[in-house]
């Protein structure tokens, strides 16, 4: 059904051009209209989220001074009261003083707290010390003045006494409106927790400050402690998602902006409390302004959308006429063999389509045998091409590890590594780019492993072993070098401990195999079969230059040994992981190469 209906569609417009002509008209008239509402909408929200976003930063910033500010003063009322006269000889009176003796403290204590009391002002509802040593709790508000005995520690002090803290803020159980400060007393000896001082504090008196934030509309304020737990929200709304708080939380710097999928989460620090100021602004805030514009934009494209499509006809059906009786005329022709065929006498573009039609069938056996032609020659500069792909490959990684050389070593250690690598350098320069004789490429190998085994000192063991005469043998150029590289890279980098690698040069009749062997951390089960599967398929695909991938360098030299001696010859792969790797290389000895 879908298939069908899809053909009714679109085959008005895949046998007619003048259909097609209309059609991409309207779309060029359209989609300019389309493009430059959308972006006229997204500038105007980007505008309305910066402007926001730096109103909303300064103004968090302000607030949580003038609230770090107020917080300061409720401090300042502790200490005050942590450091009377009246707290320091009540704590001197030992167990064997007289009653009157401590009636009199008691009462110096009680008059010290109502003065701090009502010099703190209206927003303090209550006063509470707490000495631990003494068993005592003071409580003074505007309802009561009490001293009661405990034997355990109060429940509103345990947080503090169990954590050891120096300072709490918790929301009064029953009246969310109101929160205890606590602070602890020291002793000065021995930092010793020997009591604390609590103020019943009223929320109300941070609002003022809050309506710094602006939170009218759908803006939301809240104070949070530093675990995200919500302790105050004027607005009286939902607090942030909970994915909100948890990145709050988890974050380390004392202000910054947190985006959701719904809103904009601002927060900042407020010291010395230990509180986070959090203010939320939801996304459709931002959004409205570009659904305004976008409305009035969507208006004024459907009008010129309209007026366009209508002009896109009248032009596509003039323009498209001339072409139409073309297209009927050749319907006869066949391009292939030679027939005469009637022109229509144009001398315009049309006329010159068909004259030029008479010499196409003429040309196409000479365009087949030219393809021919330039598919063997793609073959060649494809090898080229590899060849420039591995050696600045090659050089970069060398470079790399000579510039941290030079700077650690002796002169004489330098000069030796320098000198090994304008070996190399002159053998990739000089040397022929196809085959070059085998004991070249393990000359330039040497070179190398005496660089690599500068650079790792006596963490790296290297020993190569030839058996048999290989004077006759050749292999592609840079053909040993990328796997070598390999081994480094991908093996023995990632592993702990020494480093063991290891060639193996040995002549079996009229073939060579070279066994190249590592320690390294392997490869895992699931690329190895990767790799295994593009190797094993080289005898298909033994002219295809490979470009992407992991392991460019170690599939292309097993490509061009295919290419240069045929699918019997090439590369093979074993790996366990943590056990290292052995990449096998057959070649046949075949003279023939180009000789140094």
């Amino acid at each position: 059904m879908l298939i069908e209906l899809y053909r009714k569609l679109t085959d008005p417009f895949k046998r007619s051009i003048r259909n097609k002509l209309i059609l991409t008209m309207a779309l060029l008239a359209v989609l300019p209209v389309i493009i430059m509402t959308a972006m006229a909408a997204e500038n105007t929200r980007s505008s309305m989220e910066e402007e926001i976003m730096q109103t909303n930063r300064a103004n968090m910033n302000w607030a949580s001074i003038y609230l770090g500010e107020q917080f300061a003063r409720m401090n300042n009322i502790v200490y005050s009261i942590q450091i009377s006269d009246e707290v320091h000889q009540y704590l001197a009176l030992n167990k064997d003083a007289s009653a009157a003796s401590r009636f009199d403290e008691q009462k110096s204590m009680f008059n010290m707290l109502n003065s701090v009391y009502y010099s703190a002002g209206n927003y303090v509802f209550g006063v509470e010390l707490y000495l631990k040593e003494l068993g005592t709790l003071f409580t003074f508000n505007s309802m009561e003045s009490r001293i009661k005995t405990v034997t355990e520690i109060p429940k509103g002090y345990r947080e503090l006494f169990d954590q050891h803290k120096d300072f709490t803020i918790n929301n009064d159980e029953s009246d969310p409106d109101k929160f205890h400060m606590t602070r602890s007393m020291n002793r000065f000896e021995d930092q010793e927790q020997i009591g604390a001082i609590s103020l019943e504090v009223k929320w109300a008196e941070f609002n003022q400050t809050l309506e710094l934030l602006d939170t009218r509309g759908d803006y939301s304020v809240y104070i949070a402690d530093r675990s995200g737990t919500v302790l105050y929200q004027p607005d009286r709304m939902q607090p942030p998602s909970t994915e909100a708080l948890q990145q709050v939380e988890k974050s380390t710097d004392e202000s910054g902006l947190i985006r959701t999928a719904n809103s904009y989460v601002f927060y900042n620090s407020i010291e010395p409390s230990g509180l986070r100021l959090i203010k939320v602004v939801p996304t459709h805030v931002i959004n409205e302004s570009a659904l305004e514009t976008m409305k009035y934009g969507l208006v004024v494209g459907g009008l010129a959308a309209v007026f366009s499509i209508g002009i896109a006809v009248l032009v596509a059906w003039r323009t498209s006429k001339p072409i139409v009786r073309l297209a009927n005329s050749m319907k006869g022709i066949r391009l292939i063999k030679d027939k005469e065929v009637v022109r229509s006498g144009r001398v315009d573009e049309i006329g010159l389509l068909e004259k030029n039609l008479h010499g196409m069938a003429s040309r196409i056996r000479e365009h087949i045998r030219d393809n021919y032609l330039m598919n063997l020659e793609k073959q060649t500069a494809e090898l080229k091409a590899l060849q420039s792909q591995i050696h600045p490959h090659f050089l970069q990684n060398t470079l790399q590890m000579i510039g941290g050389m030079i700077y650690s070593q002796k002169p004489e250690d330098s000069y030796r590594v320098i000198r090994a690598l304008s070996e190399m350098f002159r053998y990739i320069v000089r040397a022929p780019d196809g085959l070059v004789p085998l004991q070249s490429e393990l000359d330039q190998l040497e070179h190398y492993m005496l660089i690599q085994k500068q650079r790792f000192a006596s963490k790296l063991e290297y020993n190569m072993e030839m058996d048999g005469a290989i004077g006759d043998c050749y292999i592609p150029k840079l053909s040993l070098q990328p796997i070598v590289e390999n081994a480094f890279v991908h093996g023995l980098e990632k592993k702990q401990g020494e480093w063991r690698l290891r060639v193996e040069v040995i002549r079996e009749h009229d073939e060579v195999l070279i066994r190249i062997s590592d320690n390294g951390v392997g490869i895992d089960q699931e690329k190895l079969s990767e790799m295994q599967l593009r190797l094993s398929r080289m005898s298909q695909q033994g002219d295809r230059v490979w470009s992407t991938g992991t392991s460019i360098g170690l599939v292309n030299a097993a490509s061009r040994i295919v290419m240069h001696f045929g699918p019997a010859y090439g590369m093979s792969i074993e790996s366990e992981q943590g056990q290292g790797t052995s990449v096998m290389i057959r070649i046949p000895c075949s003279t023939g190469g180009e000789r140094l």
